[in-house]
């Protein structure tokens, strides 16, 4: 605490006392109700075990993992914060394919039909007996999806060709591997291969730019190698996912809340949100999630005022059908913010709202 908010907060002025009250109440409530480990990937490397600590340190109002594709970290994320005396949730994100919108994009840039989606309340890394096959094959399908993308990418970096098992035994746990995880593999690869002026020269072939820093290079592998355009890419199909309908179907059996993901409302998807929101509560849904950042930051003011706008509409949309919002930052790229900064005007109208999200789950 500043000696400046001590003043104010000591001053003989009721208001003063009452501003600086408040101000501090906004300051001192982070939280971050979206935070990957590395059983997918976090992009500072952190465990579940970490992120119960890292919310003790910096005195979290609540915090929730959310892993792509498993519930490997759940148990110890959950006994973590609990001796922690942390309040936590966890939760498991995936694809899915909508059938309603299969001609519209969602929130998955350039894939039609395709949305990432969440469960949010999981208890245990354990599911039901009834639900094991589906995650097992939830699993398979993010390594068959995977391992197809290592093995097209590899027909380009011939020279620095990586094993999909070997990057599963060094960059991940228990073998969950994403796209972040290949891309530094294949930067390590290059840098292991080539140095200096080979280095840079090997990735201006390849992929036509190269950076120094690794954080930037291994973005602009994905961007170059993965995406669409790249050699890597693979077209979403449906068949690659499970249905809306069958993913909340297994979240429920586990006793957790199927969560709609929204993105920016800037696709044909999101466009009309009262559609959308609608559409999820049919199949189960009963909470939203959002990355807030990315729904106010942006580099043309225009562009700016427009995600604004869509995210007031968003917020609107989903208090007006009870839903609670659970808001973070992801941490799965470098760079991503341990957590919101609610001071700022696009955001601090919402604060209150995504504190009742935290603590509707947190426990």
């Amino acid at each position: 605490m500043t000696d400046g908010m001590k003043r104010a907060l000591n001053s003989f002025d009721a208001a003063a006392r009452a501003d600086a009250l408040e101000c501090f109440r906004r300051t001192h409530s982070a939280f971050n109700m979206h935070c990957h480990s590395f059983y997918s990937y976090n992009g500072y490397g952190y465990s579940p075990s970490m992120l119960a600590a890292l919310a003790k340190e910096l005195n979290w109002r609540g915090v929730m993992l959310v892993d792509f594709d498993v519930l490997d970290g759940v148990d110890e994320f959950l006994a973590a914060a609990r001796a922690l005396g942390v309040k936590a949730a966890a939760g498991m994100e995936t694809r899915v394919f909508v059938p309603d919108l299969a001609d519209r994009e969602i929130n998955s840039p350039g894939e039609p039909g395709i949305a990432y989606h969440l469960g949010c309340g999981f208890t245990s890394s354990a599911v039901p007996e009834s639900q094991r096959a589906f995650a097992a094959d939830l699993k398979a399908r993010a390594r068959r999806r995977t391992r197809t993308l290592v093995e097209k990418v590899n027909t380009l970096l011939t020279e620095i060709a990586v094993d999909f098992d070997a990057v599963a035994e060094e960059f991940t746990p228990a073998g969950n591997v994403t796209e972040r995880h290949v891309c530094a593999a294949y930067r390590a690869a290059a840098e292991k291969r080539f140095a200096g002026q080979e280095l840079a020269a090997y990735w201006q072939e390849k992929i036509g730019v190269f950076d120094a820093d690794p954080v930037k290079m291994e973005a602009l592998i994905r961007a170059r190698t993965m995406k669409s355009g790249g050699v890597g890419y693979v077209k979403a199909a449906p068949e690659s996912f499970p249905t809306l309908e069958e993913m909340n179907r297994f979240i429920k059996a586990c006793g957790a809340t199927p969560t709609l993901a929204w993105l920016n409302g800037l696709s044909a998807g999101e466009g009309d949100v009262d559609a959308l929101l609608d559409l999820h509560i049919r199949y189960g849904a009963g909470a939203a999630t959002l990355i807030p950042d990315r729904n106010w930051r942006a580099s043309d003011p225009e562009k700016g005022r427009k995600l604004v706008a869509e995210l007031d509409r968003f917020v609107a949309a989903a208090l007006r059908r009870g839903l609670p919002l659970l808001a973070g930052t992801e941490m799965n790229a470098p760079g991503q913010l341990l957590a919101d900064d609610y001071t700022i005007d696009e955001l601090k109208k919402h604060q209150d709202t995504f504190l009742a999200g935290v603590d509707a789950f947190a426990k």
